[in-house]
């Protein structure tokens, strides 16, 4: 793996791959977080109409262009970025690139296109919102980060997103889509040469921004709170603020939480509430990783009046897993089961170049495979039972409940 920083600030990040295809993005460092409040809504409305035409394609030829040979072109918007990607076969490489960058950099925003592309984005919010079990995170990182923006919702709302011109995105990208805020990913056998060259000259200028993005605080106190919807479960969420992607315990609560929810049918909730009991269809741990924090939390589905009952049942889990530090034996075992889930996450080949372009946007370094097992491998029983011990704490719970 390699990367470099060219002299107008933009980043890039290249590894070989093992077939013919290539997978390429750009990541830009603009997301919910760098909204104003009177922009909410824009980071992803911005992703949306950055495929409505640009100073040398319309719409129609920006979609046609890779699917025309078989290629794809995709993006998606994160709390902290905002992530346009491609995947073609070697010999496309070049119409690829040059697609990715006049997408990303020379969009116009056309007014026309916002009025339809508008109710499109509203038609998803509304399809979220039909979604209690998806909705659900959303709400329980509002309660999580009140005042703040990542507690702000992705999507946005129809009366704000309806209220936008032309201009106002813009005026948003031009102040967040620059080459310094900016990383060119490959993952496949190009050159480095190769990509170098296929960079627009126009690319190689220097526009720099000097933008402060708003920092967290640790201090929260836990709560509850309980919203009143019309569905047949009960939808639980509980959890806390946890470390931040450069954080030394970061990857200590990470197996921690694997252990604890993790996606295998073994994890210690899931043998609790759905193998022993048959009180669950559906329970998981996530940790969701940011610059400076993180959100630790439990999601589960049950008839309401199980409701109670499931609740004391997961603290009893996290207590368990404070109370003590996990045998030898124990932490081997769980090592085991999540590095080989790590090894299988690696032949998902976009997901890898995905992730090298986030880790160098956000982190500004690179990470194998091999490096990342050998992390697992060196932490102590000691080190996850401390992070489980700060994050898993059973007092500090915040709960969300849709009954």
């Amino acid at each position: 793996m390699k990367s470099l920083i060219l002299g107008n600030g933009l980043r890039v990040v290249y590894a070989p791959s093992p077939t013919n295809t290539v997978y390429l993005g750009l990541a830009v460092d603009a997301g919910t977080r760098d909204e104003t409040d009177e922009e909410s809504g824009m980071a992803h409305f911005a992703e949306h109409l950055s495929f409505k035409g640009t100073s040398r394609r319309t719409s129609r030829q920006i979609i046609t262009h890779m699917e025309s040979v078989g290629g794809d072109l995709n993006a998606f918007t994160g709390k902290e970025e905002t992530v346009y990607y491609c995947t073609c076969q070697k010999e496309h490489f070049r119409r690829a690139m040059n697609l990715l960058f006049d997408v990303v950099f020379n969009s116009r925003y056309p007014q026309e296109e916002m009025d339809k592309e508008v109710e499109v984005v509203i038609d998803e919010i509304e399809s979220y919102n039909d979604s209690p079990s998806e909705l659900i995170y959303d709400d329980f990182e509002a309660m999580l980060f009140q005042g703040h923006p990542l507690g702000r919702n992705i999507l946005g709302n129809a009366e704000r997103l309806r209220q936008f011109k032309s201009e106002d995105v813009a005026q948003y990208t031009q102040r967040l889509y620059t080459p310094d805020r900016a990383v060119l990913f490959v993952y496949g056998n190009v050159e480095l040469n190769e990509i170098l060259r296929r960079i627009p000259d126009n690319m190689l200028s220097d526009a720099r921004q000097h933008v402060v993005r708003a920092q967290t605080t640790r201090c929260l106190t836990p709560c509850e709170r309980t919203i009143k919807k019309d569905t047949h479960q009960a939808h639980i969420m509980m959890g806390a603020r946890a470390y931040g992607g450069t954080h030394e315990k970061h990857l200590a609560l990470f197996l921690a939480n694997n252990i604890l929810g993790g996606p295998g049918l073994s994890s210690r909730l899931n043998i609790a509430l759905r193998e022993k009991r048959g009180l669950v269809y559906t329970v998981e741990s996530t940790l969701t990783t940011y610059t400076d924090t993180g959100v630790w939390a439990i999601y589960f589905g049950c008839d309401h009046h199980d409701a109670n009952k499931c609740k004391r049942i997961v603290k009893k889990e996290l207590q368990r897993l404070c109370d003590a530090p996990l045998s030898a034996k124990a932490l081997n075992a769980a090592k085991r089961q999540i590095i080989g889930q790590i090894a299988l996450s690696y032949d998902n080949f976009e997901s890898v170049a995905i992730g090298m372009g986030k880790r160098m946007l956000h982190y500004n370094r690179t990470q194998t495979k091999d490096e990342l097992i050998n992390r697992i491998q060196a932490l102590t029983s000691e080190q996850v039972w401390n992070a489980a011990k700060e994050i898993f704490n059973p007092e500090n719970l915040t709960i969300l409940e849709y009954r």
